[in-house]
C-alpha cells in the first residue's frame, strides 16, 4: 500500500494526510530539537484575509531579501491563485506536483521542491487544483496539521519556510497558522487597512488555543505608503497606535517597479535592485532577523 495515503480500517474510509496517523503530534518548538545546532527552521506564515494589500508581493520580496543575506529560504505557496508561484518565474505547465498534493498526502514536500532562479531560495508551488483542497480536507484525520506534518521532511535543510496563505480564514489558512511558529501580516496604508484585521487576530487567537499554542504575531508590516498622501502617514499612525511595538519600523512604499516585477516572473530585487520597494525588503529582511535575536529566537 502506497505509504503517502492511508485509509482507516473503519467503514468510513476517511483519508489521512499522515501515514502515521494517531502518534502524538510533536510541539512546534520540538520539532527541531534532533537538528545539529546551528540549523534550527523559522516557519513564518504571510496571512490577511483582505486581498490587495501586497501579501504575496511581500512574501516573494522578503524571501529574497532573506536569501539575498545568505539565508536559506523555501517558498510555500498556499493561494490556489498561484501567484508567488508566477511571481517567481514557476511557469503553469510546471506545477503538476504542488501544495494540493503535499496536503492530501499524494507527494511529500521535498517532490513538489522545485528551484528558483534565485540562489538560495527554493518553493513549492501552487496549482489550480488547490482550489478544492478545502473541500477534500473535510474528509481528512487531523486536517489542520497536514502542512505541519509535511514541513518535517525540511526542518533543518532551511533557515525560513515563508507559507503564503490565501486571502480568506479557510482550512487552508488554518493549516499555515497551525504549521507556523509565528504570523507576519501585510496591512496596507489604506483607509480600510485595520478593517477584518481584528477577524484575523481572532482566527489566530482560536488557532492558538485549538491548534498550535506557540503561534505567535511576528510583526506586522506596512505597505503600499504614498508619501504624497496624508491618508497613508494617518493610517500608520493609527496602526502604530494599535499595535505599538509589533509594528515593524520598515514601511514599503508605493512603488511602479515592485508592482511591474511579477509580470515578469522576478522579484524587485532582480528586477531592479536599486529600487525604493527593493531597498525596503532588504531593510525588512534585516529587521525581521534583528527582532528574532532580540527576542531569542534564532
Amino acid at each position: 500500500m502506497d505509504n503517502d495515503v492511508v485509509r482507516d480500517s473503519e467503514p468510513n474510509g476517511h483519508l489521512r494526510c499522515d501515514p502515521q496517523a494517531g502518534r502524538p503530534l510533536p510541539k512546534l518548538s520540538e520539532m527541531n530539537d534532533f537538528l545539529p545546532r546551528g540549523q534550527v527552521t523559522r516557519v513564518l506564515a504571510v496571512a490577511n484575509q483582505k486581498g490587495g494589500v501586497g501579501k504575496t508581493t511581500t512574501t516573494i520580496n522578503l524571501g529574497t531579501a532573506l536569501a539575498a543575506i545568505n539565508q536559506r529560504v523555501l517558498l510555500v505557496d498556499l493561494d490556489p491563485q498561484g501567484n508567488a508561484s508566477t511571481g517567481l518565474g514557476i511557469d503553469r505547465d510546471n506545477r503538476d506536483i504542488n501544495t494540493y498534493q503535499v496536503l492530501i498526502g499524494a507527494a511529500g514536500l521535498l517532490d513538489a521542491t522545485q528551484a528558483t532562479n534565485i540562489p538560495e531560495l527554493d518553493i513549492v508551488p501552487s496549482g489550480l487544483d488547490l482550489y478544492g483542497a478545502a473541500l477534500e480536507l473535510v474528509a481528512v484525520e487531523r486536517r489542520e496539521y497536514c502542512l505541519r506534518e509535511a514541513l518535517t521532511q525540511v526542518l533543518g535543510a532551511y533557515d525560513y519556510v515563508l507559507i503564503d496563505c490565501p486571502p480568506s480564514l479557510d482550512l487552508l489558512t488554518v493549516n499555515a497558522l497551525s504549521a507556523a511558529q509565528a504570523v507576519l501580516v501585510p496591512l496596507q496604508c489604506e483607509f480600510y487597512a485595520l478593517e477584518g484585521v481584528s477577524q484575523l487576530m481572532s482566527t489566530i487567537e482560536n488557532v492558538r488555543k485549538a491548534f498550535n499554542p506557540g503561534l505567535e504575531i511576528q510583526g506586522i508590516v506596512l505597505t503600499m505608503h504614498d508619501k504624497r498622501n496624508n491618508l497613508s502617514d494617518m493610517v500608520a499612525e493609527d496602526v502604530r497606535a494599535f499595535f505599538g511595538e509589533k509594528v515593524y519600523n520598515t514601511v514599503i512604499p508605493r512603488n511602479i517597479r515592485v508592482s511591474e516585477a511579477p509580470s515578469h516572473g522576478l522579484p524587485v530585487l532582480v528586477y531592479d535592485m536599486n529600487s525604493a520597494g527593493a531597498q525596503a525588503y532588504l531593510a525588512l529582511a534585516g529587521e525581521v532577523i534583528h527582532r528574532e535575536r532580540r527576542f531569542g529566537v534564532c
